[in-house]
């Protein structure tokens, strides 16, 4: 696990807007992690703070920002016990280290859809 569930929720709820570097990790992964935790712990907020974080990474992914693209977690989507979200992520990181953006963006919507 890259999220430390021993740390509060208010600290995990400022992870969530500024994704703290991870070695060797994607960043939407220290986010699907920080999001799955204070989803757990019912955190009001955790859905549109996961979405934005997301869609922050995604933009930059978009416009050629130097982010990691290896995913050493290719599991994580395991996490959650909604099947058709896991799909969803398992899909939306597939996209993104094969440097897909576009239909990234796609699935990104359909995951914002999903949760909302």
């Amino acid at each position: 696990m890259l999220v430390n569930a021993t740390r509060t929720s208010r600290e995990l709820v400022r992870d969530l807007r500024a994704i703290p570097p991870g070695e060797g990790v994607l960043p939407e992964s220290v986010a699907w992690q920080t999001f799955l935790e204070l989803r757990k712990r019912g955190e009001p907020d955790a859905t549109r703070l996961f979405l934005a974080a997301v869609r922050s990474l995604h933009s930059r992914r978009s416009i050629g920002a130097a982010l990691p693209t290896d995913d050493p977690l290719s599991d994580e989507h395991r996490l959650t016990d909604d099947a058709f979200l896991a799909d969803l992520w398992k899909a939306y990181k597939k996209c993104i280290t094969n440097n897909r953006t576009g239909p990234a963006g796609q699935l990104l919507r359909d995951m914002e859809e999903h949760l909302s």
